[in-house]
This record gives C-alpha cells, structure tokens and sequence, in this order.
C-alpha cells in the first residue's frame, strides 16, 4: 500500500476494530475483518455497516442544473422530484461509458447531489465541467463520508437512530440533521439487500458509525471490507467499473438499457449508443454458473464448444450463500440465452459453463 493512498474518517475505527487494510481506488480501505463469508452471510441474514467515504459527491445547482444533467446523463432527471433519486450513466461520444452513477434530487431544476465511482472522480468531474450548460458545479467529495447500512435488520437499525425512516421509499431519500449540517439518509444500496446510504459530513462519521454498531449489536451489526461488498453484489449481477462496464462499453450490451432514455431527451453520444443497438447486439453481459469444477475470474477467456473464443470473465467467485462458483462475462450473442452452454478456460483447462437467470440468489 502506497505512503500516498487516503484515509476516509472511519479509518481508525477500521484500525481498531482489526480491518485488513488495503490500497483500492487511491484509498486505504478495509479488505475483510473477520471474514468476507463471515461478513457476507452478517449482511443477507442481519445487518452490515460498510465504509464507502471514498465514493465521490459532486453538487450541480442553479436554473440550468437540470438541463446540464439532461446532457451528460442517460436517465431522465426530468422526472425526479424533491427526495428522490435514480441511478444513470455518463456516456462518451464514441458511447461508451464514462461512469455509473445516482442522481439525487434535493430541489427540482434547482440542486442535485451525484454520487460516483471513487476511482473516477476527476475524470466525471472533468467530464461534466466540459460538457456543462451553464449549472453550479462543485466536487464536494473532501467534504462528505458515506455509511451504507445494508440487510434484513437495517431499517430497524435505522429507525432506532433516526425515526421516521421507515417512510422512506426505494431511491428516495429523507433529510435529517440541521441545515448547516444535513445529513442524507438514501434508501439506495449495492447489495441486493434492503438499507440506505448516509451521506454525513466527515466529522461526524466517527460517531454515526460507533453508535450503529453499538445501537446495532443486539441486531448483529458488524463491519463490513470490500471483499463482502463484492461478493454481494457479484450474487446480484451488479456491474462494476472497470471490470462489466468501462469507456468502450455500450450500455445496451451491458444490460443497462432501461436507464436510457433516447425518447426523452438528447444527451453525450446518443447516435453512437443507439447505433449498436440498431445494428444488433454483438455481445451481451451475462451470468453464469460452472456445471464442473473451476472458479471463473476476471479475464478469464470463453469459448464455444468448437474452441472458437466467444467472450471474456468480467468478475467471478463461489457464491457464499449457494456455494456455487459463479461469473459474469460478456459472450457473443448466439450464446447468451439461458442455458446456453461453453467453456471457461481456467488455468490451461477447459471447464464446463452455463448461463442462468440472474440474479443468481432469489431475494
């Protein structure tokens, strides 16, 4: 780990509390503390607390924010209204994507709170200040830390610290603190489980997080590192930057066509984005299971049963809650459809794969 990798607010709780630290996206964060299956099964069967401070936050205010946001996103923020959010793409003129990201709305056409992919922060930001159409654009993401509270008991953790959660709909959000120092309670997650973000000016993460687990300790509330965090959402097929989707990405191959709206609205790219989809899809991302033994991991080639290469690994692991070994990867779209079989080559070997419905544990 580097002399020069930051520290989120939470740092030396994760210190204390024995977190295997390491380096990802530039920051010094927990890999696991006293398991990933361990932390994984805590959060499907109770309730986990997750450090993700090093996530970007950037603030896009006055009378053009909206039509800024029109532009450099896919989704339709027209259609958000105070207290709700919704989750959406940046795509690059060649339509690939730029980042995944949600959008918050604290004040319709006026002031709208994005969070982003920690390791993108200055490229989205960068992006945005080019392509703005004359909004307030501020990168506030020194300011804030971010607590995702994630699993069967999180509203009852939550409700316990902050009544009236309970109100709170699925990507909506609900205000708390004071007005000098707001404090941000997002039913949004990233683990197929039920639980909210919390958006906390960094001076008060410490607190808010020693008080979950202790509010919490009856309920099961442990930590949670990185490693769960993506076991989790690898059972879900939620893609990742930089392993499903990256700048040379098309949305519509990677499953995520349903935040486009090209009927709504212009935005960066369009024709390109479009244009693969009109054309037909070459490839599409897809899950899968391994029918003989072998764990698929990223970049790991496919195959047809001819030996013709048909895709690539984006992400793999064994299921903790199944104990099946589990990927997501692009295939050629003759391939694609469920139950549609092929090889993954591991370590030198041909292995047995099949593609299934996703997500790949049933909530």
């Amino acid at each position: 780990m580097s002399d020069s990798a930051k520290k989120t607010p939470l740092y030396e709780e994760h210190e204390k509390a024995g977190g295997r630290i390491v380096e990802f996206a530039g920051w010094s964060l927990p890999v696991q503390f006293e398991g990933i299956r361990q932390e994984h099964e805590c959060v499907r069967q109770q309730v986990g607390l997750f450090d993700v401070s090093h996530m970007g936050e950037f603030r896009v205010k006055g009378p053009k924010s909206l039509e800024t946001l029109q532009w450099v996103t896919t989704n339709d923020v027209s259609l958000l209204e105070n207290g709700q959010a919704h989750y959406t793409l940046l795509t690059n003129e060649t339509g690939g994507i730029v980042d995944d990201l949600i959008v918050y709305c604290l004040e319709k056409e006026q002031d709208y709170l994005l969070c982003v992919n920690a390791a993108n922060i200055e490229k989205d930001f960068k992006w945005i200040v080019d392509h703005n159409r004359g909004a307030d654009l501020s990168n506030e993401s020194d300011h804030w830390a971010q607590i995702a509270v994630q699993g069967p008991s999180a509203l009852k953790l939550m409700e316990r610290i902050f009544p009236g959660v309970e109100n709170v709909k699925p990507f909506h959000f609900k205000v708390d603190g004071c007005e000098e120092a707001p404090i941000y309670l997002a039913r949004t997650g990233y683990t197929g489980e039920p639980g909210f973000e919390i958006f906390i000016e960094n001076s008060g993460a410490p607190g808010l997080w020693r008080e979950l687990l202790q509010v919490g300790e009856d309920l099961g509330a442990r930590p949670i590192g990185l490693g769960a965090r993506d076991t989790l959402r690898t059972e879900m097929k939620y893609s990742l930057y930089g392993q499903e989707i990256d700048d040379t990405t098309n949305p519509y191959e990677a499953g995520l066509g349903w935040v486009v709206r090209p009927e709504a609205k212009d935005f960066v790219g369009k024709s390109e984005v479009l244009k693969v989809k009109e054309m037909g899809l070459k490839s599409k991302l897809v899950g899968f299971v391994t029918t003989e033994r072998g764990i698929p991991r990223t970049g790991y080639k496919l195959f047809s049963f001819d030996k013709e290469e048909i895709g690539r690994v984006t992400s793999g692991t064994v299921s903790p809650t199944s104990g099946d070994s589990i990927g997501i990867g692009y295939v050629a779209t003759a391939h694609a459809a469920v139950d549609s079989e092929f090889f993954v080559e591991i370590r030198g070997k041909m292995v047995k794969a099949k593609v299934v419905k996703t997500p790949f544990i049933q909530k």
